[in-house]
C-alpha cells in the first residue's frame, strides 16, 4: 500500500475518532506524527527582528530567531479587514478558517468556527480529544487572545471573567501567566493585588477543585515536579510588563518588566519539562513586544524582543534534543510599524535627534529621550564582524497594528512546509498534520 493512500485512510481515521464515528484507532506505520511548540511573538514584523539582531548580537551576528531554518512571508488578512485584531487572528490561527475583526473563538455568526475537519473545535481541543497534553503560556494576562482563543469562546474581547472561567474548566494541562485579578472576587485580596470578578465566583478554589496546583512565583514554579499534574501559574495581577512609554514608566519609577516574575523562557522551560516525556501541544506568546510597540516606547519593546528570543532559544533547544516536534513562530500583526534609521553623524540627522521627530513627522526613539523633546542617547548596536558598534534610531509609523512586512519561521518535524508565502489559516492544518499524522478532512 502506498504511503499516499495510507495518508488518505489516515485522514478519515483521525476524523472519525473526533466526530464519533469510530474508535481512535492506529495511524500507519509511515504515518509521521510529533508534538508543536507554537510561539506566538505577538506584534513582531521583519523590522523588529532586525532591532534585536543589531542590539543582541550585531549587524553580523544571528541571534535564535536566524537559526530556525525554514521561512515564509506571512499573510494574516481576516475576513472583512487587512489587519486583524489580536483575537481573530488568534481564531485564524487555532481554527483554520477567516474569522471577522472582532471574533475570539467565533465565526460571524457568534458559533465556534467550522475548521477543516468538520469540527467546531480549535486544534488544541481536538488534540485534547485524542489525549494530547496541551499547554498556554503567556507573559501577559491569561486573558489575552494569543493564547485564550485556543480554547475559549467570546461575544467580546472584553469578557474578561467568563475567559478565564472558561480557561480554568478547558482541562489545560499548563496554564502560565498573569491575570490573578480575573481568577478572584472584587475586593479578594490574592498573592499580587485584589480581584475585580463581579459574579464572586472565585476561580483559583475552582481551579484547585478541578485538581490545579497554583503558583504564583519564579521559585514555586521551578520547584514543580515533573508530574505535578494539572498546573495554573498566576505571576502578575495583570502583566508581567509595564506597558507605558518611556516618560511614564521613569516617572512612575517602573522598569518594563515585573523582576519578580518569571520570563517567559522560564515558563517556556517549565512548561517543556511538564509536558514532556508525551506527545504535546504548548502555544507560548510574548505579549510584551506587541504592547510596547503600540505605545512606541522602543527600550520596552527591545527588552521585549531580548526576553522573546532567549525563550524562542529554549524552544530550539528543546526541537534539537527532540526532532519529532514542530516549531512554529510568526506574529499576527505588527505593533507600531517601527524602522531602524543607521546615524552616519550627517548634519540632516540633527533635526531627527533634537526635535525627536523625522522631516515628515514620524516620531523617532532613541536608548534615552530628553524630557522636553528629541534624542539624548542613540541605540548602539553589538560590534560588526570588525569591531564596530554603530548607532541607530527607530522611528515609529503609527501606535495602531500594522501588516506589512510579517514572516513565519519554523524547525523541526514538517517545518519545510512553511516556504514562500505561509497564510495565517495554514497554522491548523501544518499542526493537524503534525499531531495526528494526516491532513484534516471533512465527512
Amino acid at each position: 500500500m502506498t504511503g499516499d493512500l495510507w495518508r488518505v485512510i489516515g485522514a478519515l481515521v483521525a476524523v472519525g475518532s473526533v466526530t464519533g464515528c469510530g474508535a481512535p484507532q492506529p495511524l500507519p506505520p509511515e504515518a509521521k506524527t510529533g508534538s508543536v511548540i507554537f510561539y506566538h511573538v505577538d506584534g513582531t514584523g521583519i523590522a523588529h527582528w532586525q532591532m534585536a539582531r543589531m542590539v543582541l548580537a550585531g549587524p553580523d551576528g544571528e541571534i535564535n530567531w536566524d537559526r530556525l531554518p525554514h521561512t515564509a512571508v506571512y499573510r494574516g488578512h481576516a475576513e472583512d479587514v487587512l489587519t486583524p485584531s489580536s483575537n481573530a487572528g488568534a481564531t485564524m490561527h487555532a481554527y483554520g478558517v477567516k474569522a471577522p475583526h472582532r471574533a475570539f473563538g467565533t465565526d460571524a455568526e457568534g458559533q465556534r468556527p467550522l475548521a477543516p475537519s468538520g469540527q467546531r473545535r480549535s486544534i488544541m481541543q481536538e488534540a485534547q480529544a485524542r489525549g494530547i497534553a496541551v499547554g498556554l503560556v503567556n507573559s501577559g494576562s491569561a486573558t489575552e487572545p494569543g493564547t485564550a482563543g485556543f480554547v475559549t469562546s467570546v461575544a467580546e474581547r472584553d469578557a474578561c471573567e467568563e475567559i478565564v472561567s472558561q480557561l480554568v474548566s478547558s482541562g489545560v494541562e499548563v496554564l502560565f501567566g498573569g491575570g490573578e485579578k480575573w481568577f478572584l472576587p472584587a475586593g479578594v485580596e490574592g498573592r499580587h493585588g485584589k480581584g475585580e470578578r463581579r459574579d464572586g465566583r472565585n476561580l483559583v478554589q475552582e481551579a484547585e477543585a478541578a485538581g490545579y496546583r497554583v503558583v504564583y512565583t519564579r521559585e514555586e514554579m521551578f520547584a514543580l515536579p515533573d508530574d505535578a499534574g494539572k498546573v495554573l501559574g498566576i505571576f502578575a495581577w495583570e502583566d508581567t510588563f509595564n506597558d507605558e512609554t518611556e516618560e511614564v514608566l521613569a516617572e512612575k519609577g517602573l522598569e518594563p518588566y515585573d523582576a519578580a516574575a518569571p520570563t517567559l523562557a522560564e515558563m517556556t522551560e517549565v512548561a517543556l519539562r511538564l509536558l514532556g516525556g508525551r506527545q504535546f501541544l504548548l502555544v507560548v506568546e510574548e505579549e510584551g513586544t506587541d504592547n510596547f510597540g503600540n505605545c512606541n516606547n522602543a527600550t520596552g519593546t527591545l527588552e521585549a524582543l531580548r526576553r522573546a528570543d532567549e525563550g524562542l532559544g529554549v524552544a530550539l533547544d528543546y526541537v534539537e534534543k527532540h526532532p519529532d516536534t514542530l516549531l512554529l513562530t510568526c506574529a499576527d500583526s505588527e505593533a507600531g510599524a517601527p524602522d531602524v534609521v543607521g546615524l552616519r553623524g550627517a548634519n540632516y540627522e540633527k533635526p531627527l535627534l533634537e526635535e525627536g521627530k523625522d522631516s515628515n513627522g514620524a516620531p523617532v526613539d532613541g536608548a534615552e529621550c530628553r524630557p522636553e523633546g528629541g534624542v539624548a542617547q542613540p541605540f548602539v548596536s553589538a560590534p560588526d564582524r570588525a569591531g564596530k558598534a554603530h548607532e541607530f534610531v527607530v522611528v515609529w509609523a503609527t501606535r495602531m497594528d500594522a501588516s506589512g512586512g510579517i514572516v513565519a519561521r519554523a524547525a523541526g518535524l514538517n517545518a519545510d512546509q512553511v516556504r514562500g508565502t505561509f497564510d495565517n489559516t495554514a497554522v491548523y492544518p501544518l499542526f493537524y498534520e503534525t499531531l495526528f499524522g494526516a491532513a484534516p478532512v471533512k465527512e
